[in-house]
């Protein structure tokens, strides 16, 4: 397929699937968290959805292995974990899954909090390029890219969210 023929999901949409995905495996034991910033957007939109569910926040900038190249973001956020991570059944939640280090990031944190009974990635795009054995158990789409490519999502004031990519020829749908 050629890279313009690519169109872009709609986020909103993808949302609704991981949403259904998550709604099955919650237990008595499971609590959300999300990784800042898209994770935690979409955190709040699930919980909005599923209602009273343990839920924290992590901002894994300082826990990845590549954090002397990249640094710190402008606006680092507070990580919140205000719930007992031990046994818990953790449903770590991103937007876009790369190359799996903000997830083992994430992951190396979540441990400083307790050992949970298990963790399962949710995110809302597999977009392919993984570097570690670390993949997405709930996924709203796989999308291949090229490394080059930088897929952002964003959310407008209103809450909606929406995708955007450094290639100009592809459309959102």
């Amino acid at each position: 397929m050629q890279l313009a023929d690519i169109k872009l999901p709609n986020p909103e949409t993808l949302l609704s699937d991981i949403t259904a995905k998550i709604k099955a495996q919650l237990n008595a034991d499971t609590a959300l968290v999300g990784i800042h910033s898209g994770g935690v957007w979409i955190m709040q939109r699930v919980l909005a959805t599923l209602g009273d569910i343990p839920f924290g926040t992590l901002d894994a900038a300082l826990y990845r292995d590549d954090f002397a190249q990249r640094g710190l973001k402008s606006e680092p956020k507070p990580s919140n974990i205000p719930f007992d991570v031990q046994n818990k059944h953790i449903i770590l939640i991103d937007d876009i899954f790369y190359t799996g280090r903000t997830t083992r990031a994430a992951m190396n944190e979540l441990f400083d909090y307790g050992r949970p009974a298990s963790i399962t990635l949710a995110v809302l795009i597999n977009r392919g390029g993984a570097e570690l054995p670390i993949m997405p158990q709930i996924v709203g789409v796989s999308l291949e890219l090229k490394s080059n490519q930088n897929l952002q999502l964003s959310q407008d004031t209103q809450g909606k969210l929406h995708l955007a990519i450094n290639n100009g020829d592809i459309k959102n749908v």
